[in-house]
């Protein structure tokens, strides 16, 4: 990124107010592909900011994101009324504080035979697929840890995704830089008072589906699905990061703690 002027790609969620600011910020700034670009600008909600990240993220380019969406925790505010003059968008990238994600590696295998590999930067999630409950083993490192959790599912999150699905799982919130992970069961049956661990971030988690025929289970890497698993195993990469750009009074380390103290 040069001094004065970095050369941005703005990328845009399919609604209206995103592609009409999109046209507008490339008309003001101009526009280059992701991969020659040095900062990426994503105009959208969370779920848009994902999609950018496994669509761009080997480029590693630092990734701005301008809330337009309902939902935008990884996002910057666009400033109400301004212009995009006034945003300022600009100066703002410079004084944007990085915050470093590492996704996790997750491996399915399917009853078919099948193995999907797929990236999650926010969580890995197990779901049961019928009515039936999901019973799953759960080994860590290569040891079992719990023989048998029957529940609705069982999750995985980053720190960046804890305050997403985990947290409304009741899992907890992670603070960045710790490099732990959390596994958060989905409505637990049995062992009905289990409430998850915290793991370290280099741990490797195998779930196995103990009854795949009567009680299959679907596996969701952030939005990428695979069906009728029979093996899940997550880890942390190894060697993939990315960089999410943030305004310094709204840094995701901020937004993390303020979500601990949110009453009502």
């Amino acid at each position: 990124m040069t001094a004065t002027s970095p050369r941005l790609a703005f990328l845009a969620s399919p609604a209206e107010d995103a592609q009409r600011l999109r046209k507008e910020l490339a008309d003001h700034y101009g526009d280059h592909a992701p991969a020659d670009a040095d900062v990426l600008v994503a105009l959208g909600g969370d779920g848009f900011m994902l999609q950018t990240l496994h669509r761009h993220g080997t480029h590693g380019k630092p990734v701005f994101g301008l809330k337009l969406g309902t939902v935008g925790f990884l996002m910057n505010h666009q400033r109400d009324g301004a212009t995009v003059a006034d945003l300022g968008l600009v100066e703002r990238i410079h004084a944007a504080e990085p915050a470093v994600l590492r996704p996790l590696e997750m491996v399915a295998h399917t009853e078919s035979g099948a193995t999907m590999g797929s990236l999650a930067y926010n969580e890995v999630s197990l779901l049961r697929q019928t009515r039936q409950a999901a019973h799953l083993r759960i080994e860590l490192n290569g040891q079992t840890r719990l023989d048998e959790l029957i529940c609705d599912g069982v999750l995985v999150a980053t720190a960046a995704g804890s305050t997403a699905y985990n947290f409304s799982a009741h899992g907890p919130i992670l603070p960045l830089g710790t490099n732990v992970i959390a596994l958060t069961p989905i409505a637990a049956f049995r062992p009905r008072r289990w409430r998850g661990a915290v793991l370290r971030a280099d741990t490797e988690i195998c779930f196995r589906v103990l009854d795949p025929y009567k009680r299959p289970v679907s596996a969701t890497a952030d939005s990428h699905e695979v069906r009728d698993v029979v093996e899940v195993r997550i880890r942390e990469s190894q060697d993939r990061t990315v960089t999410l750009l943030f305004d310094p009074e709204h840094n995701l380390e901020e937004r993390m703690l303020a979500e601990q103290f949110i009453s009502g």
